[in-house]
């Protein structure tokens, strides 16, 4: 196994939310492999929990091997293996929908890949500054690239957290892949939307600037409890 990081460069948590009966929520924290992961089942619908946990723990079980841009390809290859076996399970039952979203981070030296599906997201701290790595594949987000609407119209539509890619969802799975080189200093942050709706940009920026991954943490999820929480939450810091 390949040593990529040292121990404690990274911390994960996750939480269910005060009005939910079940954490549909899962991460995965590896620094040793330089593969962190966040997934979020589907609310509402068959065994979301279920479907999150088989998201991380297929990813989990990938080979340590083979150059960075062979991993990059082997975590595209099981999310679409993974879209397929949900499909098919539904299919079986006739039972509604299986389905999660995913945000996956690889590092290995300078270099770094965030893939996603859903709008989970992955967050970037640098040069004190916030920035958003992934865009959610969510109607709001449609509304604002398509129809030209400010967040606050486009979150006005009763339909706006509806998402329009997922692992299980009816339509071909189409992943997202940015890939980039590091910076020393470079702080992200993973995180499911239960998280990052608690909060602003803002918060969300101070909490990545307090210190050691456990602290941004345990920052971040005091910051969201002091509210309503309704959703599950989850976070994975890592300082590279």
């Amino acid at each position: 196994m390949r040593q990529m990081h040292a121990d404690g460069c990274s911390a994960g948590r996750t939480a269910q939310g005060k009005t939910r009966t079940r954490n549909e929520d899962a991460f995965l924290d590896c620094p040793r492999r330089g593969c962190w992961a966040v997934a979020d089942g589907m609310g509402g619908h068959l065994a979301g929990d279920v479907a999150s946990h088989r998201v991380i723990s297929s990813l989990a079980s990938l080979p340590d091997q083979g150059s960075f841009d062979e991993r990059v390809e082997a975590v595209r290859r099981c999310l679409r293996w993974l879209d397929r076996e949900m499909g098919q399970t539904i299919e079986q039952t006739s039972d509604g929908i299986m389905g999660s979203t995913v945000v996956t981070l690889l590092l290995e030296g300078n270099r770094a890949a965030c893939i996603w599906v859903g709008d989970s997201r992955c967050y970037l701290w640098r040069g004190q500054r916030l920035y958003q790595l992934s865009r959610d594949h969510s109607l709001w987000q449609q509304l604002m690239d398509k129809q030209q609407l400010s967040l606050q119209q486009a979150l006005a539509h009763p339909d706006a957290r509806a998402l329009t890619r997922a692992i299980g969802g009816r339509k071909p799975l189409s992943l997202a892949v940015l890939e980039f080189s590091t910076q020393p200093g470079d702080v992200f942050l993973l995180c499911s939307d239960g998280l990052y709706q608690g909060l602003s940009h803002g918060e969300l920026g101070s909490a990545l600037s307090v210190g050691r991954p456990r602290q941004v943490v345990d920052r971040l999820f005091a910051d969201v409890l002091r509210g309503p929480a309704r959703d599950d939450l989850t976070a994975v810091v890592v300082q590279p």
